[in-house]
């Protein structure tokens, strides 16, 4: 990969590649508060503050981000790297912005696995449940206001929602569904997906593009499927770290919308099919996920851990886990780096592809119905003591006694609601203040 095909730097700023170094080692430290947060502190720091990048640049980096699967920070930081110093700082800006927080998260794991039937730590897990609630509810409000534009985009949210919840759909076949409507919505009426005619100025194609993505791909695949490769040379087919690596390489191709989008389906697939963990372990995971920096599809590796830790052989438990967290990690942002650089030298013409627009807005609709089936999905499992998933032939629905609820989880659930909805205090001081009333409520009143 050769940085001859670099975009200009509008602005003529462009740091050492020391200066450059320090700065998204900062960021990957303190990048708290998702992808919204995520976005506005590189915005500040990398356009108000260093002015290393122009406020046009910036945007159509952050449109590029939202047309390709996988975290849209991290692309975004990967983006911006490579703007400024090539595929060198590329690699490093992507990977500083995830590695502080994959080792915090990675810290976590251990903590929960080893720690667990200690009251304090059962506390602050019961208290953060109730966090991650509120959360993903905030989460649906944001994503619905931003997505849900005309009429036809509300009908797909309705529909994606109904295929998952009732009938249990695949969430790569919602994915490939809602993109072919919104392609075909933007090809017939562009207005009915939200679209509008006026697209600015497009710059020209950069040079020697196609080469750029060709030897992009090329290493970027070798790179993906390396360590997945190795696990089956050494373990065979049927082992963790091999269903780790594919379920996750899967798993970051279909992963349009962020972390809450994907909840849902890898919550079903980790519980129900592979049974590396339980439905109130995946609330937990989500709960730390949000206490660390980084992006919140770390939760990623949180699963990754417990599967290994749970299956360990011929490992110990705590090695197992620790490389099935290596290679979840792994396969889950290592592609999304492979799409921009496979995909800047043509970031200003896929931003004038009407059609494509019209797939992400579809897309895009479509993950607030699974945001919105992950929503009832947690408040299942958190407020009540038992829930059963039923058939009832194409039908899937879910068993619980209404008699049932958990009034603890239910008060720490309207605490958490009012912190966060009517007091307007930050994610992190929810997550907080959550977990050290679940260990006052676990003292007071017990399990």
């Amino acid at each position: 990969m050769s940085n001859a095909g670099n975009p200009p730097i509008t602005t003529g700023v462009k740091p050492t590649f020391g200066e450059f170094f320090k700065t998204w080692l900062k960021i990957g430290c303190i990048n708290f508060g998702g992808p919204a947060g995520q976005i506005a502190m590189m915005h500040r720091i990398m356009v108000d503050e260093k002015k290393w990048v122009d406020e046009a640049r910036f945007l159509h980096a952050l449109n590029f981000s939202m047309l390709t699967p996988g975290p849209e920070a991290q692309k975004l930081a990967t983006y911006i790297g490579w703007l400024l110093h090539g595929v060198r700082g590329g690699l490093t800006a992507g990977i500083l912005f995830v590695l502080p927080g994959a080792l915090v998260m990675l810290g976590l794991s251990l903590l929960y696995a080893l720690g667990r039937g200690y009251s304090a730590i059962d506390g602050a897990l019961f208290g953060i449940k109730a966090a991650v609630l509120v959360i993903v509810v905030e989460a649906l409000i944001r994503i619905g206001k931003r997505a849900l534009k005309t009429s036809l985009l509300l009908a797909i949210a309705g529909v994606a929602f109904a295929g998952i919840f009732f009938l249990a759909l695949p969430f790569p076949i919602i994915v490939v569904a809602a993109a072919l409507a919104g392609f075909l919505a933007a090809q017939w009426s562009p207005a009915s997906i939200g679209l509008k005619d006026d697209i600015g100025v497009i710059a020209p194609p950069a040079p020697d593009r196609w080469r750029q993505a060709a030897t992009a791909a090329a290493i970027g695949l070798v790179a993906w499927w390396a360590p997945v490769a190795i696990a089956i040379a050494m373990f065979g087919f049927n082992h963790v770290l091999v269903d780790v690596g594919l379920f996750f390489s899967k798993l970051a191709v279909v992963s349009f919308g962020g972390a809450y989008a994907l909840l849902a389906y890898m919550a079903q697939q980790a519980v129900e099919t592979h049974h590396w963990m339980t439905a109130p372990e995946m609330v937990d995971g989500l709960g730390l996920a949000e206490t660390t920096p980084g992006p919140l599809i770390l939760v990623t590796q949180f699963v990754g851990f417990l599967a290994g830790f749970r299956d360990a052989a011929p490992f110990s438990p705590v090695a197992a886990g620790i490389v099935a967290a290596a290679m979840t990690t792994w396969v889950t942002f290592t592609p999304s780096m492979l799409w921009v650089f496979v995909g800047a030298p043509f970031v200003e013409q896929l931003r004038a592809n009407k059609r494509l627009s019209g797939a992400l807005a579809a897309i895009t609709a479509a993950v607030v119905g699974v945001i919105l089936n992950l929503t009832v999905w947690f408040a299942l499992h958190v407020l009540f003591v038992h829930v059963t998933e039923r058939h009832t032939g194409w039908l899937r629905w879910y068993a619980f006694d209404p008699l049932a609820l958990d009034l603890k989880a239910a008060a720490l659930a309207v605490i958490a609601g009012v912190l966060a909805f009517v007091l307007h205090r930050g994610l992190i001081e929810v997550v907080v203040t959550m977990a050290a009333l679940g260990i006052a409520t676990r003292l007071v009143f017990g399990a």
